[in-house]
């Protein structure tokens, strides 16, 4: 059931970033629904192998170059999907950043620490 809030809590996180930027853009709630399942799901297993395969630029960067890796993965299911576009890489790493963060706060106002 979490699972659940959770999930729509992030397709109502990703609204938000798309009412916020423009050059985002999410088709409406549905796709919003779907957006937020395939970025879940990218971040799961994508994102991992791609955090240890560019760990020397990490450290080099300090840690910075996981807002790149987010915001490519980001612009990445925008380009897969068609209910939802990103225009370019900073446009995705902006909307990575505000996507975390918003989502971050829904869920910890509306779920609370367990």
């Amino acid at each position: 059931m979490k699972l659940l809030v959770v999930w729509l809590l992030n397709a109502l996180a990703l609204l938000a970033v798309a009412y916020l930027m423009p050059s985002i853009q999410v088709a409406g709630f549905t796709g919003a629904l779907i957006a937020a399942a395939v970025i879940g799901l990218v971040n799961m297993l994508i994102r991992p192998l791609l955090v240890i395969l560019t760990l020397p630029v990490t450290v080099l960067t300090l840690g910075l170059f996981i807002f790149v890796i987010n915001g490519v993965l980001f612009l990445v299911v925008g380009n897969l999907l068609q209910g939802f576009e990103v225009a370019s890489l900073m446009a995705g790493i902006i909307g990575a950043v505000l996507y975390s963060v918003i989502s971050w706060i829904l869920t910890a106002v509306l779920l609370g620490d367990d």
